[in-house]
């Protein structure tokens, strides 16, 4: 995936919705420029199969040698799939942000929260402002 292809929360998570039999299915990761400003992370907690995720709600942690980070849910749904090989391999999240490093995929239930997703414009504007 492009990021140019990619919709985009406030938060710096991105977004690629698909629909699969009928189910809009989302797509979610974190931002290179989230994972630029997190730098030298050492552990990921996947949210779990299952599980119902909440939009604008944390639904997993990435820890860095700075801090431990909430990923919020961009959308409100249930998490189908988690990328399994990521606490093993978290340099993936650094070098392929948008394909190998995605987290996680959620059924989407409520496609309110889709609207307020930015695109990819509006979120380098966002970046810009942020300072960086």
């Amino acid at each position: 995936m492009k990021p140019e292809d990619l919709h985009y929360a406030k938060t710096h998570e991105w977004v690629s919705v698909a629909e699969v039999a009928g189910q809009k299915i989302a797509t979610v990761g974190i931002s290179a420029f989230a994972v630029e400003a997190l730098t030298d992370l050492v552990f990921i907690e996947l949210p779990k199969v299952g599980a119902q995720v909440e939009a604008e709600q944390p639904f997993c942690e990435v820890e860095s040698v700075k801090a431990v980070s909430d990923v919020y849910a961009p959308v409100t749904g249930e998490v189908i799939e988690v990328n399994k090989t990521l606490p093993d391999k978290l340099e993936i999240l650094g070098s392929d942000p948008y394909n190998e490093g995605w987290i996680a995929k959620i059924r989407i239930t409520d496609e309110s929260n889709l609207a307020n997703l930015l695109d990819f414009t509006a979120y380098e504007k966002q970046c810009a402002e942020e300072g960086h």
